[in-house]
This record gives C-alpha cells, structure tokens and sequence, in this order.
C-alpha cells in the first residue's frame, strides 16, 4: 500500500525538480537519490552529510524541496522519521521508473557523451 501523499508529492516533484531530468541516466540516477535522500533526512529532523561537492549540492536542492513540502504538508512536522523514509523510498522508485527506466529517451544510454 503506498503512502498517502505519494501522488501528491511525486506531482510536485515532476512538476519543480529539475535535477531529475540530467542528460544522462546514470547522472539522473545519482541525483535522484542524493537529492530524496537528504530531504528525507531533513524532513526526518536528521543532518544530511555535507562532506563532498556533490552532497552539498544535494543538501541545497533538498533544502529547498523540504522546506516547500513542510509548506504543502504540514503534518511533515508530526511524521515519525520510518514513515517519511518509507514515502521517500516509494517516490524514489517512483521518480526513477519514470525518468529512467521507462524513459523512451535513447540519449540517456549515449556512452560517447
């Protein structure tokens, strides 16, 4: 059974996020999980890791998502931490079957890019 508010956040996601659409599948993949993954954390009340480039820049886009989420669902705030990371897993397998695996977009595969 799939959390509540699935559709509606996987909705915003697809409609605000632009990191999802990378040119290249193994790039999507990479940002799709930095990006769900420290905004679980913070929407969790935990501290996402900050240590290399690119965890920071998962950190901003998160930081940014969380925030218009706790905006959008108030109840963010009274979510046990398992249930959020529960949502965020199934927006993760949501996110990726979408842009990557059903992707009808050959470039994403390109090996000469």
């Amino acid at each position: 059974m799939s959390h509540p508010w699935l559709d509606e956040v996987y909705e915003y996601v697809q409609e605000r996020c632009l990191w999802q659409f990378f040119s290249r599948a193994w790039d999507r993949k990479e940002n799709i999980d930095g990006t769900l993954a420290a905004t679980a954390a913070l929407l969790a009340g935990e501290t996402p890791k900050k240590e290399t480039p690119m965890e920071r820049l998962f950190y901003a886009d998160a930081s940014i998502l969380a925030g218009d989420l706790r905006s959008r669902f108030p109840d963010f705030a009274t979510t046990q931490p398992a249930e959020i990371r529960s949502l965020f897993t199934e927006l993760n397998e949501r996110v990726t079957e979408i842009t990557i695996t059903k992707s009808r977009n050959r470039e994403l595969e390109q090996k000469l890019y």
